[in-house]
């Protein structure tokens, strides 16, 4: 396994104090997803990310895409189109099946809250949620598109903070006629939402792993892509960032 530079502990210019976990042992990493869309209806594939305002706990004024905690409501919900087969396999060799799905759908509707993005197609089945934000994306009039999703990483947050998340992140390709601009909905969570080019991405203030994440998805633009391709698994081992695969 290939070793990154290791996440600097006392750098005030990338980790705040109220970032640092001071004593006690690490938290439990909590689930979470991040949709990574990928623009392809011009000549140089854009990427849509947002800005942590300053008032974020984690990671605040840095740009990211759009992503967030698994909720009990995505496990729940029952959608009519699944996850490829291999996309589904390779989720599953860390969690089980339910989870899996639930990821995905924590995905999609976390970019709908942050973005007013929605990754869904018509259909005439009908389908309940008792949750808030699903009730918003719903009355749409679409559904969860699971079909398109490429399962591109994982990473854990490293014990050394106090907000730990074991986070999966996919990308879906789109362009305009494949997903559906409801962006006066978004939550404000995130600040100055644009599609950048990855060129102009890695020129933003991001974290470290966002900038692992660009380099997967250049690699993956740039080549035939599948949904069997394995992709970086991100975590902290010893003091230092470990980057093997899953």
């Amino acid at each position: 396994m290939n070793k990154l530079q290791a996440d600097p502990l006392i750098d005030s210019d990338y980790i705040s104090r109220s970032e640092q976990r001071v004593t006690g042992r690490a938290a439990r990493p909590r689930d979470s997803a991040t949709l990574i869309l990928v623009r392809t209806d011009g000549k140089i594939p854009r990427v849509l990310m947002g800005k942590r305002s300053q008032n974020h706990v984690f990671m605040p004024n840095k740009f990211v895409f759009p992503g967030g905690k698994v909720e009990i409501a995505d496990g729940r919900l029952r959608v009519p189109n699944q996850l490829h087969p291999a996309v589904l396999r390779r989720l599953m060799k860390g969690c089980s099946e339910t989870k899996a799905r639930a990821l995905a759908l924590a995905a999609i509707r976390e970019t709908f809250e942050e973005t007013g993005m929605i990754l869904g197609k018509s259909s005439p089945t009908v389908i309940k949620s008792r949750s808030d934000s699903w009730v918003k994306f719903l009355r749409h009039g679409m559904t969860p598109n699971l079909e398109n999703l490429y399962y591109v990483a994982r990473a854990i947050t490293p014990p050394y903070r106090n907000r730990r998340f074991d986070a999966r992140f996919f990308m879906a390709y789109v362009d305009q006629k494949s997903l559906h601009d409801a962006s006066a909905e978004a939550s404000g969570e995130l600040l100055e939402i644009h599609w950048v080019t990855l060129s102009r991405a890695r020129t933003l203030e991001l974290p470290h792993i966002t900038r692992v994440m660009l380099d997967e998805i250049e690699r993956r633009v740039s080549h035939d892509d599948s949904y069997h391709q394995e992709g970086p698994f991100v975590y902290a081992k010893h003091g230092r960032f470990v980057n093997g695969k899953q």
